[in-house]
């Protein structure tokens, strides 16, 4: 059974940075795309960063492009999201899913889910 927990959310003022991390088991890491989702409030949910670190293909969102870094340590089945410069349109739940054949922003192409991690940007 694949599981993922994700971690690192919290309370951040506005120009701010916050660092996700996602743990994954249950599934061979490297060569599985993994990615950042995120839904705030009233939103539909927003795939924003994916990576598939066998081969080094990462892929961003416009509205993050620049401001994340998605990263991945194949030793400790670990994916991260590093976010800097974060405004307040940055608040949301934030997801990361894996068991994507490769990297997507549609949901339905990620067979497994964490739990949600909360990010709170104040302006």
């Amino acid at each position: 059974e694949v599981q993922l927990q994700a971690s690192g959310g919290g309370l951040v003022q506005a120009g701010g940075s916050l660092r996700l991390s996602c743990a994954v088991s249950g599934l061979t890491f490297g060569n599985s795309a993994i990615a950042w989702f995120r839904q705030a409030p009233g939103k539909e949910r927003e795939g924003i960063a994916c990576i598939v670190s066998d081969n080094d293909d990462t892929v961003y969102s416009d509205s993050v492009k620049g401001r994340f870094t998605i990263a991945s340590d194949n030793a400790k089945n670990t994916v991260y999201l590093q976010m800097n410069s974060l405004k307040s349109e940055d608040t949301a739940v934030y997801y990361c899913a894996a068991e994507g054949t490769y990297c997507s922003f549609i949901a339905s192409d990620f067979g497994a889910w964490g739990q949600g991690t909360l990010v709170t940007v104040s302006s």
